[in-house]
């Protein structure tokens, strides 16, 4: 399975949750987004459900000079989550990324103000909680987040995401209530590559999805 672009992924997974939703799977829904690109993926399932769309923004923390490859991840004023046998690996101590934590907390914060403005984070406590983004890899941004929205108590919370590899899916299958995810190749090497356009978004597209919900 590919998918044009990240609407379409949204759609694909927009029509999955609608049968959970009509099975009464799903009562009480909040979408929460990880943006950029799950903002655009998850637009479609908002407007499916007929449920609220929000962000939760979380911030990859990468490794020096590789910041692209996930040590850990940082969400809300949340202490930094580290995968601490790549840590192990890789020779690093949580003392010598602090300064990296820092500039990846101002950018969270600025991302926040940016999306929300003043508006308050919706309130979870006791609702189903869909949290989704554009794929799955290593699944450190997504394991915070999930630890995240448990913590303020849902009733039910699902992962959705329209691509992911497996073994990152069966190790957050703890994390989440049910994890939803219709593409799971063997063969994963990075979420791009599933997707025929997977550009970058800007934070003007990511206020257009959300606006246009």
């Amino acid at each position: 399975m590919r998918f044009r672009d990240r609407a379409a992924a949204g759609r694909e997974l927009a029509g999955l949750l609608t049968d959970l939703g009509e099975q009464g799977e799903l009562p009480d829904p909040v979408v929460l987004a990880l943006p950029r690109g799950g903002v655009t993926v998850a637009a479609p399932v908002a407007r499916a459900l007929d449920a609220p769309l929000d962000v939760l923004v979380v911030r990859k923390i990468g490794a020096p000079r590789h910041q692209e490859f996930a040590v850990g991840a940082l969400v809300g004023d949340d202490p930094p989550l580290f995968d601490q046998d790549t840590l192990d690996r890789l020779g690093l101590t949580r003392e010598s990324l602090a300064p990296l934590v820092e500039r990846e907390r101002c950018e969270l914060r600025r991302r926040e103000r940016r999306y929300r403005g003043d508006r308050p984070p919706p309130e979870l406590g006791g609702r189903t909680v869909v949290v989704i983004d554009d794929g799955l890899a290593t699944g450190a941004t997504a394991r915070a987040a999930l630890r995240h929205v448990r913590r303020r108590a849902p009733a039910r919370l699902l992962l959705a995401v329209p691509v992911g590899a497996p073994d990152s899916l069966e190790r957050l299958a703890a994390e989440a209530d049910t994890v939803v995810c219709p593409c799971r190749p063997t063969g994963f090497a990075a979420v791009g590559q599933w997707y025929d356009d997977f550009g970058q978004l800007s934070d003007a597209d990511v206020l257009a999805a959300l606006h246009g919900c």
